[in-house]
């Protein structure tokens, strides 16, 4: 077990150890929660979460509706031409 001190700004240095192994790099941010053990590190998203409905119809399609098979058809197309392209 290591330990780390506080400075009189409120920080804590995480060992290079820890960092390490959890492929966390300077200006990372994180969610800090206080729980009755103490206090939990959480690597902040990346992106912000989203929900379906924000995101069905932003593929710019605009044409009529594909049933299933018509879009598994044009996939499947899609993986032979590049496949043939290599």
């Amino acid at each position: 077990m290591e330990t780390t001190k506080l400075s009189s700004k409120g920080q804590i240095v995480l060992p290079s150890r820890i960092r390490s192994a959890h492929e966390w790099e300077a200006g990372m941010e994180f969610i800090v929660e206080d729980t009755p053990e103490g206090v939990l590190l959480r690597p902040a998203d990346a992106f912000e979460r989203t929900r379906l409905e924000d995101v069905v119809g932003s593929a710019g399609y605009d044409g009529p509706a594909k049933t299933v098979e018509q879009m598994d058809a044009g996939v499947a197309a899609g993986a032979k031409a590049h496949r043939d392209r290599g």
